[in-house]
Formats: C-alpha cells, sequence, structure tokens
C-alpha cells in the first residue's frame, strides 16, 4: 500500500510541476505580447507625428 501511495505522490508532483511551467510559459508570452503591442503603438503614433 505504501508503495502505491508514493507513486501517486510522485505522479501528482509531476502534474503541478508541468502545472507550473505553463502558467510561467503564459505569463512570458503575455509580457511578451504586451511590450510588442507597446512597441507597434509608439512607432504608430510616431509615424502619425510627421
Amino acid at each position: 500500500m505504501s508503495t502505491l501511495r508514493i507513486a501517486i505522490a510522485c505522479l501528482s508532483l509531476l502534474a503541478l510541476a508541468g502545472c507550473g511551467n505553463t502558467v510561467r510559459g503564459m505569463k512570458q508570452d503575455g509580457v511578451q505580447t504586451s511590450n510588442a503591442l507597446d512597441n507597434a503603438t509608439h512607432r504608430i503614433a510616431a509615424a502619425n507625428a510627421n
């Protein structure tokens, strides 16, 4: 019975680690998207100023 509990605990840790990596990746994607949108907005504003 203890072997089963250890196996379940290991699988749970792997699943939680995978979720953590996914959330971290989504955060990085959001930051990069925000930076790209900000840069594009500044380029459009500068083009309209000329």
